[in-house]
């Protein structure tokens, strides 16, 4: 299952693109034939073929070496002939794109945890009832109904997460995490002076970080398990952007997203071929998801922050909140998921002047979409929800008349929709997503406004105005997406408004055109929230002969003298082809007084003739009858329990007893696609919605995450290359890899210092404890100091160039007073503890004290 905003989950993306391109050193290639030929073709044209693009089957990551890494133009030479080799269906250079992470431009409750900053959460808890803080996510009541997000498996796709962050340790998944930029396992982010690569390890802390460890926050889904995939620290291609969302869709639940191309409300961009290919491979692997104000979260290098803001907030807390819904019902897919957030979320206190409800009943703003998530409500509904009917797609497209689109004038462009009622496949009659793909031709695209009507009069502005974009390329064939009208019928009228108001002086002969545009509806045929029970109700109803239905008996008085019959012409006519020898006594198939193939129903409710058994029914061959299969049976061979061979909706067929069950035994799974009960891997105890996503294992292996490893004794760790237990370094107790810097607890006698165990600790570090960790730890001196005792002023030796005066490294040229007058007044008002007063004031401070 998965899913990546008014309605968070919208794949819509309006990204913004730069004019100038850049060229990389790297290819993507299709190529049919296999993963040998494709080594082939790397080498003949002087590639490097660095793998399969994710789970894009086909599609092949090359690089080479001799192009230069970034160019303003597409290089050309040799290895260009590729694109013309008769085995390559497709090559791309890949072009770098802009992808920036999102940043906005500050009496904790009856449950409480030790995490420092736990009463700094105002979104979680809030105990001033007069104050404007806000707490009505109800994070907390789904907690008290046990949903912690345990077993669900979230990735953060950034720029890494700091996997051995004391408040992400103990949930990280090894399994759900790569580095794309540095193509290995380890997500670990790249160090630098301004710690530049923190954005993934502070959304992770939001979803998943560890409760009552005193360190830091708590995460929405503090059970559940977290991985992160590195790819924002480099050039971003649609090659990384693919191999990042294609990073084991079978295995991650929710993958989350918080970045994208700079808003600067001029330019339109989205996700290239290949990254599309990833999503809709998602979708139908099905991971559930993609997750695409103030707070606290985890920081770089093991410490906490309070500057996380912006849409980087928001796709994380709603990624934590759909795991508490994961928890409670694990079977809910990405569709499910979306009807599920439309449905809870409420209007609450956010304020706007565009709320309105839909023809549906759901409240719907601009602004804020659904509204603000509810965690309690979201769980509830999960835990009883039956997944919604499948989603049919159904399009169609205006004739190909070009409209001109006048200044300071509304274009009004209609298409009448019979939603595909012809095409029972396609037909929609219940909305979701409503796209709409435009072909408009314009001098200024910012000056237009872009609006939706649906038949019930549903208004969904798809454009505003864009002050800063001067771009004259319009629309080109480019998808706009509203989920305004959810839940609303489909067929009718739709209205497309297209206002033109000039904000810069423009050529008034030049106009703007519409030439065409389509409009693509997905939605169900039947209403998604039927529930099964009145589906079963009507099949029963089938079942049961009409009541009332009586033979012809006259009321008589006994002695009376019997009526006579008045006789019927006979028929005379052609018979049915369904009749048999026989003949008939009327046209239809119920007519016949004997059948060639089949006779179906009884005496009492009428007998027709058929060619073939209709499902709930098995084929009689020796009495030409067709018979009813067991309750549950869609078909089968017989009338037994254990005669079926596929099962009616809402149940399970399961092979190995030729039955229909409401629930699949241990040790297998339900199919929904194929409404099979189907084996878990052989390692796997239990198993849910696929065979190696394992709940639990059999002798001999643990879960990692919901994957079931041959269990690894202290010292070792699970090889994912080699599928195997391979020792850790020699100083770890426990790791996540072999090196020196992949140790999760030391081993004895070792000492934690920052990413590595060590013996003793190093100069400018001393030794010291963590509140609620048992590990021995290094702890960073005060900055200059090369020895100390312990936190705060306490050197003992000085880097070179600094003196030691009164347990302080002080720059040996800059212990003077600024101004003898102010260095009075900072001493006599005991401003000396002040670092910085000091620095100003060192000799009046520092040298009397020493």
């Amino acid at each position: 299952m998965r899913l990546l905003v008014g309605f968070v989950l919208s794949t819509f993306w309006l990204w913004e693109a730069s004019l100038s391109r850049v060229y990389t050193n790297h290819w993507a290639v299709r190529i049919p034939e296999g993963p040998v030929e494709a080594e082939k073709l790397a080498s003949k044209y002087g590639f490097t073929n660095l793998g399969q693009i994710g789970g894009l089957e086909h599609h092949y990551h090359f690089h080479h070496s001799r192009v230069v890494r970034r160019s303003t133009f597409a290089t050309r030479g040799a290895h260009s002939f590729i694109h013309m080799d008769p085995k390559v269906d497709w090559a791309q250079q890949q072009v770098v794109k802009t992808r920036v992470k999102r940043h906005a431009r500050s009496d904790p409750s009856y449950i409480h945890f030790n995490d420092p900053k736990w009463s700094n959460m105002w979104y979680i808890h809030c105990s001033d009832k007069n104050s404007r803080c806000r707490s009505e996510m109800n994070i907390l009541a789904a907690w008290q109904r046990g949903y912690t997000g345990r077993n669900v498996v979230v990735t953060i796709l950034d720029d890494g997460i700091e996997r051995n962050h004391p408040d992400l340790a103990q949930n990280y998944d090894q399994l759900a995490s790569y580095d794309v930029n540095g193509n290995d396992y380890d997500p670990t982010p790249r160090y630098d002076s301004s710690n530049e690569n923190k954005h993934g390890t502070r959304c992770a802390g939001e979803v998943a970080a560890v409760a009552n460890n005193s360190h830091c926050i708590v995460g929405i889904a503090y059970n559940a398990r977290i991985g992160g995939v590195r790819m924002l620290d480099g050039d971003v291609t649609d090659v990384v952007e693919a191999k990042s969302l294609g990073i084991r869709p079978d295995y991650i639940d929710i993958y989350s997203a918080s970045w994208g191309p700079d808003d600067d409300g001029k330019t339109v961009d989205g996700p290239g071929p290949l990254a599309k290919q990833a999503f809709e491979l998602g979708i139908k692997k099905c991971s559930v998801f993609m997750c695409f104000w103030y707070q606290v979260t985890t920081d770089l290098r093991q410490r906490c922050t309070d500057g996380h803001t912006g849409t980087s907030v928001s796709a994380p807390m709603v990624a934590g909140v759909i795991a508490l819904a994961l928890e409670a019902n694990p079977l809910i897919t990405w569709r499910d998921v979306q009807h599920l957030l439309v449905k809870t979320s409420r209007q609450a206190h956010l304020k706007a002047s565009d709320w309105k409800t839909n023809a549906a009943g759901h409240k719907v703003s601009h602004l804020y979409g659904f509204g603000l998530v509810d965690a309690e409500a979201m769980v509830v509904e999960a835990k009883k929800w039956r997944n919604v009917p499948p989603q049919h797609t159904c399009s169609k497209t205006s004739d190909r008349r070009t409209r001109y689109i006048r200044a300071d004038q509304k274009l009004n462009a209609s298409i009448s929709s019979s939603c595909c009622s012809d095409q029972p496949d396609q037909q929609v009659v219940f909305l979701e997503h409503v796209v709409v793909r435009i072909l408009i031709v314009h001098p200024r695209r910012g000056d237009l406004e872009i609006s939706l009507v649906s038949p019930s009069g549903t208004r969904s502005q798809l454009l505003a105005q864009r002050l800063f974009d001067n771009s004259n390329e319009g629309f080109r064939n480019w998808e706009f997406m509203t989920v305004h009208c959810w839940g609303e019928r489909a067929e009718g009228m739709w209205t497309l408004e297209i206002s033109d108001s000039p904000s810069q002086l423009r050529n008034p002969e030049v106009l703007g055109k519409l030439k065409e545009w389509t409009l693509i509806l997905h939605g169900t045929a039947e209403h998604p929230y039927q529930s099964q029970g009145s589906q079963h109700s009507r099949s029963r109803m089938l079942e049961i002969p009409t009541a009332g239905r009586e033979l012809k008996n006259p009321d008589s008085v006994p002695g009376a003298p019997e009526h006579e019959e008045e006789e019927e012409e006979e028929y005379n006519g052609p018979c049915h082809p369904e009749c048999g020898d026989q003949g008939c006594d009327g046209a239809d198939a119920d007519h016949c007084l004997n059948c060639i193939h089949f006779s179906l129903g009884s005496l009492k409710t009428g007998r027709t003739c058929v060619s073939h058994c209709p499902l709930g029914y098995f084929e009689d061959g020796e009495a030409r009858r067709c018979r009813r299969c067991h309750r549950g049976c869609e078909k089968c061979v017989a009338r037994g329990p254990n005669e079926c061979r596929s099962c009616r909706r809402g149940l399970y067929f399961y092979s190995k007893e030729s039955t229909c069950v409401e629930t699949c035994p241990a040790g297998c799974f339900h199919d929904d696609g194929q409404r099979r009960c189907l084996k878990c891997h052989e390692n796997c105890l239990k198993c849910l919605r696929d065979a190696d996503r394992c709940t639990a294992c059999k002798d001999g292996f643990s879960l990692a995450g919901m994957t079931c490893v041959p269990e690894c004794a202290n010292g070792t760790f699970f090889n994912l290359e080699e599928m195997k237990c391979s020792p850790c370094h020699i100083s770890c107790s426990t790791c996540t890899g072999p090196g020196l810097e992949e140790c999760i607890q030391c081993a004895p006698d070792y000492l934690q210092q920052e990413w590595r165990c060590v013996r003793t600790c190093t100069p400018g570090y001393y030794r010291g404890e963590a509140a609620g960790f048992t590990q021995r730890m290094c702890r960073k001196c005060e900055e200059h100091c090369l020895s100390c005792q312990g936190p705060g002023t306490s050197c003992t030796q000085c880097k070179e160039g600094y003196s030691l005066i009164s347990r302080t490294c002080i720059m040996n040229a800059t212990c003077n007073n600024a101004d003898e007058v102010f260095c009075e007044m900072v001493k006599s008002n005991r401003l000396c503890e002040k670092k910085l007063f000091r620095q100003f004031c060192c000799r009046t401070c520092l040298m009397t004290a020493g």
